[in-house]
């Protein structure tokens, strides 16, 4: 008769009961926080464009007289639609000549000129619906080859850089980790860049989270 080796049972560990209730509290700060801080930096922008908006209204109008209640939300529909109404009557001739005739004034004043004319074209670039401008992700080494970092795509060189640099020349903004509101400029030759179909709200993730939120890899067919 042949003996056979004991055969070995492993055991799952026990989890006691403290490691239980400090999983069960992870679990729950993993749930809810992300809602919590979602929903109270709404609260808190919702609030602070109600606060600055509210002194703009005329006593006639306002819905504290009438109602027992505020209105979250109210500053917020009037600036949109005080938005719409201004887009609306720009888009006409009259508004067109108002604009250029301010245009025209600004553009005589010594500071406030440049500040206007480069803030008027970020926004014109960046609110083009037919503008590629941060609409690509890439990736370039950086600080030194063989390390790489995310980088946003501003668009091919222009002007005097594109010039001296050349046409194959691209902008990219590198956002640093955590804050991606700053960062650097760069200009890159375009063979350098290597561009990825992630999407641009899964790269900002990506650096806000410091690499800890991978996006999901969704192969071009």
């Amino acid at each position: 008769m042949i003996d056979l080796p004991p055969t070995t049972i492993h055991t799952k560990p026990r989890v006691g009961i403290f490691a239980r209730l400090r999983n069960w509290f992870l679990t729950g700060v993993i749930i809810t926080a992300p809602i919590g801080i979602t929903v109270y930096l709404v609260y808190v922008f919702v609030t602070f464009v109600d606060r600055n908006v509210a002194f703009m209204l005329p006593d006639i109008i306002e819905h504290n007289q009438y109602l027992p209640f505020g209105l979250p939300g109210l500053g917020l529909i009037i600036v949109g639609v005080g938005l719409t109404v201004i887009g609306f009557l720009t888009a006409n001739l009259l508004g067109r000549t108002l604009i250029r005739y301010s245009e025209t004034v600004v553009g005589r004043m010594p500071v406030i000129r440049g500040i206007y004319s480069a803030l008027k074209q970020v926004f014109e670039t960046v609110l083009n619906q037919s503008s590629n401008s941060f609409r690509q992700v890439a990736l370039m080494q950086y600080p030194r080859p063989g390390v790489w970092s995310i980088a946003l795509v501003a668009g091919d060189a222009r002007g005097e850089v594109e010039r001296r640099l050349g046409s194959e020349m691209v902008a990219v903004y590198m956002p640093t980790t955590p804050n991606p509101t700053s960062g650097f400029l760069l200009f890159v030759p375009r063979q350098d860049l290597l561009f990825l179909d992630m999407p641009v709200d899964e790269a900002m993730k990506y650096i806000i989270s410091c690499g800890a939120v991978a996006p999901l890899d969704k192969p071009v067919v």
